[in-house]
């Protein structure tokens, strides 16, 4: 193959637009972020992107196949599963090397009180039953962050909602509930300003990882809050996985 090689970086987060940078910067090297579209005014990466969704394994299959892709680096959130699966799926299809970097999950420490569910469905179920006992006529109040999807989940949960995300959200919303709009990463200090402030029984959250949004969990533990963790998707078997931006790009053919 003549010309520079070509890696398309499935991006959206800070890992992808890290590693997308150290990428333009190397010489024969042309890097694509693809954004699936979901966050208003993103955060762009260096080199050349492209916004929103390739039409399923087959369409990525041609796009791999029409821009002369030499590796994929799935750089997407961790709850992406949809794309992976389709990354994964037309990588096999059409022979490319594809690796996943995933930064690594949440830990409990001493003195969390976690509850960890395996879904957002799980996560709206199990938020009543992990209210702590509370006062005649007093109503539980639960701060989701769990980002914009799935919300309709939990429109039926009697419950005070204060809802942090990016972006407005869509679809059927809790009753009773506070949009928080606003982007990380949060400073420990702002999260124990918001938790002071809403004062929730109940924090609801993704396991997303990494440190950007970790802070809301100190301050929920130094408050004594529980916290209901929803596990992140498996990776799909057999592909490659990086917990680094440095080891992930290490195992790129490039």
């Amino acid at each position: 193959m003549t010309g520079p090689r070509t890696v398309l970086v499935l991006g959206g987060t800070t890992e992808g637009r890290a590693a997308a940078a150290e990428l333009a910067a190397r010489g024969g090297v042309r890097v694509i972020s693809s954004l699936a579209g979901a966050v208003r005014s993103p955060r762009l990466p260096d080199g050349e992107v492209r916004i929103g969704g390739f039409g399923g394994p087959g369409g990525l299959a041609r796009f791999l196949h029409a821009e002369r892709v030499s590796a994929v680096l799935d750089a997407t959130h961790p709850f992406a599963a949809t794309m992976t699966a389709n990354a994964a799926a037309a990588c096999t299809a059409t022979g490319t090397p594809l690796v996943v970097l995933r930064r690594p999950g949440w830990t409990p420490v001493p003195g969390d009180r976690w509850h960890r569910v395996g879904s957002v469905a799980a996560a709206a179920a199990a938020v009543l039953p992990a209210l702590p006992a509370l006062p005649p006529g007093e109503r539980g109040r639960v701060l989701l962050t769990t980002g914009r999807g799935g919300l309709a989940e939990f429109a039926g949960v009697d419950a005070e909602f204060w809802i942090r995300a990016v972006d407005p959200p869509d679809g059927p919303l809790p009753e009773r509930h506070t949009l928080l709009l606003d982007r990380g990463p949060f400073t420990l200090d702002a999260e124990r300003a918001l938790l002071d402030r809403v004062r929730p029984h109940v924090l609801v959250t993704k396991d997303s990882g990494g440190d950007a949004t970790a802070a809301k969990l100190v301050a929920a533990r130094e408050r004594g809050i529980g916290v209901v963790v929803v596990d992140r998707p498996g990776v799909p078997p057999g592909v490659p996985v990086a917990d680094t931006v440095a080891a992930a790009l290490a195992r790129l053919p490039c």
